[in-house]
C-alpha cells in the first residue's frame, strides 16, 4: 500500500479524521468497491465481450471497470487499486509478472513513427493473447501507436510498474520475486529499466518532454496534450525513488537506498520550485496545457510533498473554489477549476475532446479522497461535505440495483456519464479513506 499514499508520510496527518465519514457510510463504500473489484475480475478462460477472446494470459486480470467496459488489462488502473487489500497475492503475484514479461526490451519504431523506448510498460494488455498495446486508443497490437497519443508511450504506467512491484512484496515479504528472471531479465532489473526510460528534464530531473518526443503524462488525460516539464508524472517519479529505496533496503543494500533518498529529496524540491503557483496550487506543465492543476495539487499536498504554508494555500484556494462551484459536482471532481480553463471554448489549451466532456472538463471521483484530504486542512467541513456528497451519488446510482444504474461512473457532467461501474473511482477514495480515518 497504497497507491498515491507514501506510508513513510504518514506521521504528518494529524487531523482526527474519525467524523469525516459515518460508520454506516463507510461500510457502504467498503462493500461496494469490493463489488467493483469483483465484477472487474477476468477469471481464466472468461470471455466478457463478443468482440475478444477469452482470458489466456494464465491467472486472474483485473480491469478498470466492469460489465463492457475496457475488455484488456490496464496497468495503472490495477495499480491504483492494488492498496485497497481486496487483490490476492496471487492475483497480484501474475499481473506484475505479466506486466513484466511484456515490457519493451529494445528500441522500437511503429508505423506511424512513434517510439517504444527500451523498458517501456504497456498502457494496457490483450487478454486473448497477452499482447501490450504501449499507446491509448486501441486494441490492435500492429496498428497502435498514431501520433496524436504521443510520439512515445504514456509516461506513468512505468512507475506504476515500480509500485505494482513495491506492493507485492510489501504485502507478500516475497524479496525473492526481485532476483527471478523474466526472459532472462531480473524483476528488479527490470524496474530500473523502466524508471530510465522516462525522459527526464537533466537540469531538474523533472520527467520532462518536447514537442517532438511528446508522451501522455497521465493516462486519467491521455487525450490532453502537454509538453515541457510535467507535473504529474514527476510526483509519479518521486514516489518511484521512494519506493525503490525502500526496496534496496530490504535487499540490505543502505548505500544504494541512501542515494535514491536524495534524488527524491532534489526532486521534491524541484517539483515545488518549478510548479507552484503564488496561490499554493501547482500547475500541471511548463509548456503546453500549463493550467493550474487540481489532481497534481492534491495529491501533492495528501503525500506531503506540498506542506506546511504551501499546502494551506492549496486548501484555501480549493475551498473557495467548492464554495464557488467551480471545483466539484456530485462529490467528483475536475482536472481544472472552471476559473482556470483555458478558454471558453475549452478547459485544457491541447484536447482531443471537446469541452465538459472527459478530461476537458468532466467531473471524476477517482481524486476525491485527495481534494477532501485537502480541503480539511483549513475547512474540515467541506472535505467531510464532498466526502458525504460522493457517498450520496454512489448510493443513488448503485450499480447493484440493476441495468438501469452505473454508479460509480467514470465521469460525467450535468447532461452525460460514461463508463458504468469504473473501478478507481471508488478504489482510490475508498484507500484515502481508509488510511487517512485508520479504518
Amino acid at each position: 500500500m497504497r497507491l498515491f499514499l507514501l506510508l513513510i508520510f504518514w506521521p504528518f496527518i494529524q487531523i482526527n479524521a474519525q467524523s469525516l465519514i459515518s460508520q454506516d457510510d463507510w461500510q457502504f463504500l467498503k462493500e461496494l468497491t469490493q463489488a467493483v473489484i469483483d465484477s472487474s475480475r477476468i477469471r481464466p478462460h472468461q470471455r466478457i465481450s463478443p468482440d475478444f477472446g477469452p482470458n489466456q494470459t494464465g491467472g486472474t486480470l483485473i480491469r478498470p471497470g466492469a460489465r463492457t467496459s475496457y475488455p484488456a488489462f490496464w496497468i495503472r488502473d490495477y495499480a491504483m487499486s492494488v492498496g485497497t487489500g481486496m487483490i490476492t497475492i496471487k492475483e497480484q503475484k501474475h499481473m506484475l509478472c505479466l506486466t513484466a514479461a511484456t515490457q519493451n526490451e529494445q528500441i522500437k519504431k511503429t508505423k506511424y513513427g512513434s517510439t517504444i523506448p527500451k523498458g517501456a510498460i504497456a498502457d494496457h494488455i490483450r487478454i486473448d493473447d497477452a499482447k501490450p498495446i504501449y499507446f491509448p486508443g486501441t486494441y490492435s497490437f500492429e496498428n497502435q501507436g498514431e501520433i496524436q497519443w504521443g510520439y512515445q508511450p504514456p509516461l506513468d504506467d512505468m512507475f506504476f510498474f515500480i509500485h505494482m512491484a513495491y506492493e507485492y512484496v510489501k504485502q507478500s515479504e516475497d524479496l525473492a520475486i526481485l532476483d527471478q528472471k523474466i526472459h532472462g531479465i531480473s524483476l528488479f532489473n527490470r524496474l530500473i529499466l523502466a524508471l530510465e526510460s522516462v525522459p527526464i528534464n537533466p537540469k531538474n530531473q523533472l520527467v520532462s518532454v518536447t514537442d517532438s518526443n511528446r508522451g501522455v503524462d497521465f493516462g486519467f488525460r491521455d487525450a490532453i496534450h502537454m509538453t515541457g516539464d510535467l507535473c504529474f508524472p514527476s510526483l509519479l517519479r518521486y514516489q518511484a525513488l521512494c519506493q525503490l529505496a525502500e526496496l534496496y533496503q530490504w535487499r540490505g543494500n543502505e548505500e544504494e537506498c541512501r542515494r535514491q533518498k536524495a534524488k527524491a529529496a532534489i526532486l521534491k524540491q524541484n517539483i515545488v520550485n518549478v510548479f507552484l503557483e503564488p496561490n499554493g496550487m501547482l500547475k500541471a506543465s511548463t509548456g503546453k496545457s500549463a493550467q493550474v492543476d487540481v489532481w497534481s495539487t492534491a495529491w501533492a499536498v495528501y503525500t506531503r510533498v506540498l506542506a506546511g504554508e504551501d499546502a494551506l494555500k492549496a486548501s484555501r484556494r480549493l475551498s473557495q473554489a467548492y464554495q464557488n462551484n467551480t471545483l466539484a459536482y456530485r462529490g467528483a471532481v475536475r482536472h481544472v477549476l472552471k476559473s482556470d480553463d483555458f478558454s471558453e471554448f475549452t478547459a485544457w489549451e491541447g484536447s482531443l475532446v471537446k469541452k465538459e466532456s472527459y478530461q476537458n472538463g468532466a467531473y471524476w471521483s477517482t481524486a476525491t479522497g485527495w481534494v477532501a484530504y485537502t480541503l480539511t486542512l483549513t475547512h474540515f467541513s467541506l472535505g467531510q461535505q464532498l466526502i458525504q456528497e460522493l457517498i450520496k451519488d454512489l448510493r443513488k446510482g448503485d450499480f447493484r440495483k440493476g441495468k438501469g444504474f452505473g454508479a460509480p461512473w467514470e465521469c460525467f457532467t450535468e447532461s452525460y456519464q460514461q463508463n458504468p461501474v469504473y473501478m478507481t473511482s471508488v478504489s482510490v477514495p475508498y484507500q484515502v479513506i481508509q488510511q487517512w480515518t485508520n479504518k
